[in-house]
């Protein structure tokens, strides 16, 4: 009986043991593979992100620019080494860019909520900056000298921007963004050169607060708050108690950021093409009259700008042809009109020959702020107002060529006047001429003008590949006549007289760039 009952409980064992083997050995199932769905939601290129209901599209570009004749890329030469005319004047300027974009959406109860980022990583030919002492000098790691901060470190390592970041939901966006100010194709109506006069700008974003209300059939309203510092500040500028002792035109004089640009804007966007009108107004804050607060101050004033836009399309010139156009007013708020990517047209000092006798050199003079005060007294607002327009025309679906042109007029009031030129309007007492002097001083006038012509033609081989030539020309149309004498008014020029001049510069961009 022993003998039995061992024998079936080893055999019972020796069962169980072998199923256990055989358990371990067969195949555990997997766990389930989430592959990438297409999101087709929101337009082709979105993808849903593993595991969640948010869907994700990349995009981006890489793009080299070559741009002859000037020291920035690609906003003219209209200041600085590359408005010199010397020998620290570029024969080129060269960049190399990626972008990169990430844009997600999610549906929700509220609606969609969209995030997007944006931004570029740019190698680019430095520019010099030095003061021309017989060394060669250019901006080093994190210079602030080169004009615009264009070119700073580009020499060792590039640059990183952001240009956009921002959150759309339920009709608000916040963060980062094309001003809502700025007409659909910002500074570009025909063109890829930068530097376009006659329209609000911000192409690489502002932050903003926004809210977008949609009434159907193409017509929206935005009313927006928008930071103002650097890229609609074009200067609040002291003359100080001493005339002359800040510059002819003074220096910028801000005081702390107090009030954002108050943005609005009526669109109409349908199949025959667009139209928008948009309206800011901006606080101008400046500091104290001297270095302390009992110097006191002058009181804020509100600038404010008004631009109207329209774009026409399905024109009989050809299928997918289009004219942009806008135009744009401004009292205390220049940006608006001479943008940020066009800022060294808000400070021309462009040097050429002359045929003056006793003349050295000739040069154009142009600066555009949105306001100036002298000692004691109140801010005087200035005026500018332009356009810009291009049409594009499409020779095949593989090449198409536009015409663009810009213009912009600057004007001071009398009371900006006195204080620059003197009462006797021809720079004695003013603080022009306490720099410049006025024995061959004709005319003093700040008032001046940017007159802007050019062509652009584009070749795309295959999809997302486009190779283009954009040739600019630019006309400045200074109002002072007569002759200055300048102690070392620029990079390498000496001490001299000076021949006041109308000026023109002309400038190529030739760029390769691929969208993906």
């Amino acid at each position: 009986m022993k003998l039995f009952t061992s024998l079936v409980l080893g055999s019972a064992a020796t069962i169980i043991g072998m199923t256990g083997a055989q358990a371990a050995d067969l195949p555990v199932k997997a766990k389930a593979i989430e592959y990438v769905k297409v999101c087709s939601s929101y337009g082709p290129g979105f993808y849903y992100i593993p595991g969640t209901d948010t869907c994700l599209k990349l995009g981006g570009y890489l793009m080299v620019d070559v741009v002859a004749n000037t020291n920035t890329d690609n906003i003219g030469s209209s200041f600085g080494a590359g408005a010199a005319n010397n020998r620290f004047t570029n024969g080129y300027t060269w960049r190399s860019r990626e972008d990169l974009n990430i844009d997600t959406r999610t549906a929700t109860e509220y609606g969609v909520v969209r995030t997007f980022f944006d931004a570029t990583f740019s190698w680019t030919t430095d520019s010099y900056s030095a003061i021309g002492n017989g060394s060669t000098i250019y901006s080093p790691i994190g210079a602030t000298s080169a004009p615009n901060n264009a070119n700073s470190g580009a020499v060792a390592g590039g640059t990183v921007g952001v240009y956009y970041a921002f959150i759309q939901f339920a009709g608000f966006t916040i963060g980062k963004a094309v001003s809502q100010f700025s007409a659909p194709w910002a500074n570009y109506p025909g063109n890829n050169f930068d530097g376009l006069v006659g329209g609000g700008g911000s192409i690489t974003g502002i932050n903003q607060f926004t809210y977008t209300a949609q009434f159907g059939n193409g017509v929206s309203l935005s009313l927006s708050a928008q930071d103002q510092t650097q890229y609609f500040q074009a200067g609040v500028n002291n003359l100080g108690a001493v005339p002359g002792a800040l510059g002819p035109w003074g220096t910028a004089d801000y005081a702390g950021t107090i009030a954002p640009d108050l943005i609005a804007m009526l669109r109409v966007d349908q199949a025959w093409g667009l139209f928008q009108a948009s309206f800011a107004a901006h606080d101008n804050h400046a500091a104290y009259y001297g270095a302390t607060e009992d110097t006191g101050h002058p009181d804020d004033k509100w600038g404010w700008a008004g631009q109207l836009a329209l774009s026409i399309k399905n024109l009989p010139t050809g299928p997918g042809d289009t004219i942009n156009m806008q135009g744009v007013y401004t009292n205390g708020a220049t940006r608006f009109n001479i943008q940020d990517l066009a800022v060294l047209y808000g400070a021309n000092q462009i040097f050429s020959g002359t045929n003056l006798p006793g003349g050295y050199q000739s040069v154009g003079l142009g600066i555009a702020a949105d306001s100036v005060f002298g000692a004691g007294g109140s801010q005087q607002l200035v005026s500018t107002w332009g356009f810009n327009g291009g049409y594009t025309h499409n020779w095949s679906p593989n090449w198409n060529t536009s015409i663009y042109g810009a213009y912009a007029s600057v004007m001071y009031n009398s009371t900006a006047k006195n204080l620059i030129c003197g009462p006797a309007g021809n720079g004695v007492g003013g603080s022009f001429g306490a720099v410049f002097g006025t024995a061959g001083l004709v005319t003093c006038n700040p008032d001046y003008s940017i007159a802007q012509l050019g062509t652009q033609t584009q070749w795309t081989p295959v999809k997302n590949l486009t190779f283009s030539a954009d040739l600019t020309y630019s006309h400045l149309d200074q109002k002072n006549t007569g002759t200055i004498t300048a102690s070392s008014p620029a990079i390498g020029k000496p001490g001299a007289v000076y021949e006041l001049k109308d000026q023109d510069t002309l400038s190529l961009l030739l760029r390769a760039r691929r969208n993906w």
